[in-house]
């Protein structure tokens, strides 16, 4: 009897697990799992360099851990979004996942679940307080959700939704940081609270390219209908140049010795790239910011940033 009664519970979860593994597929591209391994290393590394450059900066086994704990956490904060712009996709992306019936709401919430519990616990393995920190991203995800339902305002001034939900990237770039203190990769001094900066400009120059066009769109959440498309491109390419000032001015590549400094330089040719963007952006008048640049840009600058770390430490 026990095997009779459990016998229809299995093809349904079987089921929930296909749409979720589908879920994952259309909606966490290959290059967001990129993105955050990169993130990662380039955020550790930079962290070892600022704060304890006489040891040379290698990745270990909790880089390894974190990095899995990053992307399964972008994978969570992806689930959210799909729930929390569900109206507006209904309008605007009908072919999404939720909006079609390919995933169900409770198949979502139960994978974000699971994916707390493994992180949660993943990073306790790690130390208290980065299974601390982790919590508090979930935890972020779970507000920024409540904060649209309940205010309209939030949900449709583009550029105070940015000021909301950006934290979220601040609270895993924290993450990162205090989890790499704990195992030993980063020291603890206060200057290494700057790469927040740093890592804030990379992303937001992406942020504002993507959602930057000459076209009006009404009703949909673009940059370019609150700032016009030159301030939304100008603000692009200004978080890129901010970035890479931050990062030199911290890292100091003038005091490095051979092919270290000339690495260390790098950041700063590397804005050429979204300036050369806004510049077509702005003569030539595409209907749309090119993306290309923004995503070169934030690319390169990370595996610039590795690549200073792994040379500069250790010297």
């Amino acid at each position: 009897m026990t095997e009779l009664a459990d016998m229809p519970l299995r093809p349904s979860f079987l089921t929930s697990v296909g749409r979720i593994a589908k879920f994952t597929q259309v909606m966490y591209k290959p290059h967001y799992l990129l993105y955050g391994i990169l993130w990662v290393f380039a955020l550790e590394g930079t962290a070892a360099l600022l704060t304890n450059p006489a040891v040379g900066w290698h990745p270990t086994g909790a880089t390894a851990a974190r990095i899995a704990i990053v992307a399964i956490v972008l994978l969570y904060l992806r689930m959210v979004d799909e729930q929390k712009d569900l109206d507006y996709d209904r309008i605007h992306n009908p072919d999404r996942p939720l909006v079609t019936g390919a995933v169900t709401a409770t198949e979502l919430r139960a994978a974000m679940a699971t994916i707390a519990l493994i992180s949660i616990a993943g990073s306790l393995a790690l130390s208290l307080r980065s299974a601390i920190a982790i919590t508090a991203v979930l935890a972020y995800g779970l507000i920024l959700w409540g904060l649209e339902q309940l205010s309209s305002t939030v949900r449709t001034n583009i550029l105070l939704n940015l000021v909301v939900t950006y934290p979220v990237q601040l609270l895993v770039t924290a993450y990162v940081v205090l989890s790499a203190i704990d195992t030993g990769e980063a020291a603890a001094r206060g200057r290494v609270a700057w790469v927040a900066i740093v890592f804030a400009g990379a992303f937001l120059q992406f942020e504002f390219a993507r959602k930057t066009s000459h076209t009006p769109h009404p009703g949909e959440m673009y940059y370019s209908n609150a700032l016009g498309g030159p301030g939304s491109a100008t603000a692009s390419s200004a978080c890129a140049v901010l970035a890479a000032l931050c990062e030199i001015t911290l890292a100091k590549p003038w005091n490095w010795h051979g092919p270290a400094t000339i690495i260390g330089w790098i950041p700063l040719a590397l804005t050429l790239i979204p300036l050369i963007g806004t510049y077509r952006f702005l003569r030539s008048k595409p209907a749309d910011y090119p993306l290309l640049p923004a995503v070169l840009f934030i690319l390169t600058l990370y595996l610039t940033l590795i690549a200073q770390a792994a040379v500069a430490t250790g010297t």
